[in-house]
This record gives C-alpha cells, structure tokens and sequence, in this order.
C-alpha cells in the first residue's frame, strides 16, 4: 500500500480519476437499491399481477357417433384347392415328347405327353389276328355242330358225340370273345399312349423328361384343378365361434392385391398343437387396384385376411387426437378455463383416419385436435377455431370391381 501511495504521490491526476470512479459506483449502487424498493412497492400493491401466457394454440374436436364394421383378422396359407397327380396307365413305354410345362394353363382332354406307340401297335395287330384266327376256328366249330344236329337221331353219331360237337361249339364262341377283349387291352393301351389332362387347370409341377421310360401309375404333372386356389385362415377355437360358412372375407397378398371372397368350408378338428382351427376361402381370383390381377395369389404364398362379422355403434375421434405415452392412449380435454385434462382412453377399431374410443371420453368434451404431445395436464391453451376445408368439386367415382368367390 505505501508502494502504491509512493507512486501515485508522483502522480495527482491519476489520484482524481480513482476519487471520480468510486463516487460514481456509490451513486449507481444507491440507485439500484432504490429501483428495487419502489419494485418491490408496486408488486406489493394491489391489482398488480401479471397475466398467464397459453403454452400452445390448439382447435378442438368432439368425438362423433357412427357405425363401424366389425372385423376378425387372420393369417393364413395360399394353396390349390385341389391338386391331381397326373400320371400314365401303361407300363414300360418311353416317353417320346412333352407338350406343357409348369405354369402352363391347360384344358381337359389336352395332350400333355405322347409316348412311343411302335410297341403297342405290335401288340394291336397280334391282337387282331388272333382275332381272326379265333373267329375261323368258331365258324368250323358251329358247322361241325350244325351237321352234328342234323345226323342226331339217325344213329349215325351217338348222343356223346354230339354234346362234344356242341361244346367244342361253345368253346370256339368264348375263345373269340376273350380275343376280342385282348384287342380291346391293347386298344386301350394305344390310346394310353398319349397323356391328357384329366380337367381344366395349371400346370403346378412335371417330373418326366424326354426319353425316359415310366411304370404305370408313375406321377408326370401335377395341376391345379380349374386353376381354383384356396387361403387357409387360421383362427383360434374361441373365434372359429364366431365365423359361420358364407361370411365374406378380404384376403390380402403380400404385394396387396386383395380379393373379396366367402368362406367355403370350417375345419371339422383342431390342431392339437397349437389348437387352432383352419376355415377355408375360394380364390378363384384377385382384385388390385379395381382391375382383375391374375396371379395375385400363388400356391405357398402367406397372405391376411379380414372376416366381416357385421357392425355396432362406436364414438370415433382423428387418430392425430390421440397420444400413446407409455403404452397407454390418452386424449386432452380443453375445459371451460382452457386448462388441459389428460384422459386415459380404451381403444378399438381404426377406419381410415378415425379410431374407436371405447373408454374415457364423453361425446360433448371437447377435445384437442392434434398436437397433444407437447401438452401436459394443466397447461393453459389458446382455442381457436379449424380453418373451413376450400370444397372442391367431387369427380365422379365408379364403383369398384369385386370379383366374388365361386363357392360350392
């Protein structure tokens, strides 16, 4: 300190500047001390408050009345409704030429192998003339009968003579029916030497090759009768209940093409692993996008399917009205002070952008529109009222193209 004074006793001027400084912080902090008192005077009297900000402007909605559909939803399995194995009658003959592959769409009676026929026709013509060699044989046996009959009483042939000639007779006739029939076999297998397809359909599968030589009853194609496939819902006992033989179902495929069709048939059992019952629904075809999709739908294919079980009355609200915090669905009622209620709701169906409120709100509350998120129970909000949507004119809509399930 005396350092500072022994310099600053050189120095007069700087002595002032410090005597002007620390006066003009005593004046300022006796300013600030009395801003504060006549602060604290005003807050003090009363009427003074200050007025709440609202955290967030909102629109407010109520909750409508309406009817929904109600809907069973299921997974299930794309299949043929009926697969036949398609196979040769005839064994040991080789197979000469393929005419359909898989994918390919076939009529009944359409060739679908042909078979080497050189054998066969062998077979034929030795068929033949034994024929015709047993036919001689009868004609020379009738005669000797006849002759026999003619001489019989004369004493020229005895009575066992006779009976001879008349069996041998008979015999002849039986010998040409059994060739005649051998002919027939062989016929038969001459005709077997083309494979047709037994009914309408897709070819599914082919197993033969070209030049190979197949045993009778050996599986060549496999074809999708009238190329009908059926989706396999899987439900569980409880609900299989409720589903009854002709409700409608939407049946959608993994590339959303849907088709709208009826259920065929129920499972008589249960799986007894998961105990689940199947119900069985025609897919004769496919609706995507309000044209026919052939091929939508394609054996093996996982699809979902919605039962149609009738419909009830239900309170909707906009989805965007509702908030999930923690598992949990809540809406926000604005009250008559505009402070925020959060309501804890049930919910249940969704069509299109409304969800059913099954719980929790009555039809006069009015709740927040959208941006519930942000607020919390007790905040104060600014309501103002929805923008009017500008009408614009309608475009003639069609009706949409349904392709119903042929059941039977």
């Amino acid at each position: 300190m005396n350092r500072l004074l022994n310099r600053l006793s050189f120095q007069p001027l700087t002595l002032g500047l410090v005597a002007a400084g620390l006066l003009t912080l005593a004046g300022l902090g006796l300013l600030a001390t009395r801003s504060q008192a006549a602060d604290a005077t005003d807050a003090a009297k009363p009427g003074a408050s200050t007025a709440a900000k609202p955290s967030l402007t909102v629109t407010t909605i109520q909750a409508q009345s309406g009817v929904l559909p109600i809907k069973l939803a299921a997974n299930g399995s794309v299949a043929a409704w009926q697969e036949a194995s398609v196979g040769t009658e005839v064994n040991g003959l080789r197979v000469q030429e393929l005419h359909a592959a898989v994918g390919d769409n076939v009529r009944k009676g359409q060739v679908l192998a042909t078979f080497a026929a050189e054998s066969v026709q062998a077979d034929v013509a030795l068929a033949r003339a034994a024929v015709s060699e047993a036919q001689a044989n009868a004609a020379e046996a009738l005669a000797n009968a006849d002759r026999a009959r003619a001489v019989q009483g004369t004493g020229a042939l005895s009575a066992q003579q006779v009976n001879q000639y008349h069996t041998a007779e008979l015999t002849a006739k039986a010998r040409v029916e059994s060739a005649k029939a051998q002919l027939d076999a062989q016929l038969l297998r001459l005709k077997h030497t083309q494979l047709l397809a037994p009914d309408n359909g897709t070819i599914s599968s082919r197993t033969s090759s070209v030049g190979s030589v197949v045993g009778a009853g050996t599986e060549m194609f496999k074809l999708i009768r009238q190329g009908r496939l059926e989706w396999r819902g899987e439900v569980t006992s409880a609900e299989l209940g409720r589903i009854t033989v002709g409700t409608n179902v939407v049946v959608t495929s993994p590339t959303g093409a849907q088709y709208k069709g009826r259920v065929r048939m129920l499972a008589p059992t249960l799986d007894a692993a998961t105990r689940n019952g199947l119900v069985y629904v025609d897919l004769a075809g496919a609706v995507a996008g309000g044209k026919t999709a052939p091929g939508a739908f394609k054996p093996g294919m996982y699809a979902r399917g919605e039962f149609e079980l009738g419909s009830s009355g239900a309170l909707t609200v906009p989805q965007t009205a509702v908030v999930v915090r923690d598992g949990f669905s809540y809406v926000y009622r604005v009250g008559a002070d505009n402070r925020i209620a959060q309501l804890k709701v049930q919910t249940g169906r969704v069509v299109g952008d409304q969800i059913e409120v099954q719980s929790g709100v009555k039809p006069e509350d009015k709740l927040v529109a959208t941006g519930g998120s942000f607020l919390s129970e007790g905040d104060l909000v600014k309501v103002v009222e929805a923008p009017k949507a500008v009408s614009k004119p309608k475009e003639a809509v069609g009706p949409a193209n349904t392709v119903q399930a042929a059941t039977k």
